[in-house]
């Protein structure tokens, strides 16, 4: 479904993996994607690529921008925004794709009528420019956290571009959806992280050599997030801290309970236990 009749003036503030990913998929429908990056290499590979249809490190370039996604690292929304709006005119519709929503909304808000938070739950491994693909949205959640003071006309504007990727939108307080996605995405970062940590404190060197050489898809699958960027794990921890300490504390508490059952040998409530988990996981994945 195409997101309006008319071709717009869409702005990409943050030519990363999603920045990208956004241009190519708008641009492909008609839209006129200005990008903006911190680095000029950026803003020639994101032209070459035909991710955009102009790029510049000046923000004032997206003073034509009709609708400004900001897609930076989460750290540097909020001064990156506060710089922007000094290009923009009133009418102009700015959303972002941080994966926390409370500070953002509570600081960006009270700035700009016009803003919506929103979080596209689509990524890679791989980031920068250079990894981006097209169609990375169509059937991924994209979360849109409106708050009562948001214009409808603002929600509209976001939704109809966010169905035209393809994705499934759904709506919800910005405190909700950090308690949501401290549990299935901010927590698994962490506990993957310990598991990978754990492992490397086996003090015998062949045995741990050997661990190495045999592990497979169960050690793949279950350390995944935990091998993955740095900076967005501590961006993640640092700007929903309090959500992620309430998962850490009740995983903890999980992982106490199943270290006492198999202290006391209990494996009967054991089997019971993992047989709930099993029959609970189809509830969050296929």
């Amino acid at each position: 479904m195409e997101c309006q009749n008319q071709s717009m003036n869409i702005g990409i503030l943050g030519l990363g993996l999603i920045g990208g990913c956004l241009g190519f998929d708008l641009r492909s429908q008609g839209h006129h994607i200005l990008g903006v990056s911190r680095r000029e290499a950026t803003c020639e590979k994101a032209v070459a690529l035909g991710s955009v249809d102009q790029a510049s490190v000046d923000l004032s370039l997206l003073a034509a921008a009709e609708v400004v996604f900001i897609c930076t690292p989460l750290a540097l929304i909020v001064p990156q925004f506060e710089q922007l709006i000094a290009h923009l005119s009133v009418a102009t519709v700015v959303t972002d794709v941080g994966s926390a929503k409370a500070h953002i909304v509570k600081a960006s808000s009270p700035l700009w009528d016009n803003f919506i938070g929103g979080h596209p739950m689509a990524g890679k491994t791989d980031n920068g420019i250079e990894a981006a693909q097209r169609h990375l949205f169509v059937d991924k959640p994209y979360v849109l956290t409106p708050i009562t003071t948001t214009p409808n006309s603002a929600i509209t504007v976001v939704e109809e571009i966010v169905r035209s990727l393809g994705a499934n939108i759904y709506y919800c307080q910005p405190e909700q959806h950090d308690r949501a996605v401290s549990w299935i995405s901010h927590l698994p970062v962490i506990v993957s992280s310990s598991l990978i940590a754990a492992c490397l404190n086996e003090t015998d060197s062949d045995v741990l050599e050997l661990a190495q050489k045999l592990a497979s898809s169960g050690f793949r699958d279950t350390s995944r997030v935990g091998g993955g960027n740095p900076e967005l794990g501590v961006m993640m921890a640092r700007y929903n801290r309090q959500a992620l300490l309430r998962s850490l504390q009740q995983y903890r508490h999980n992982l106490d309970e199943l270290t006492n059952l198999i202290e006391q040998e209990n494996w009967t409530v054991l089997e019971s236990k993992l047989k709930s988990t099993q029959q609970a996981r189809p509830g969050f994945v296929e």
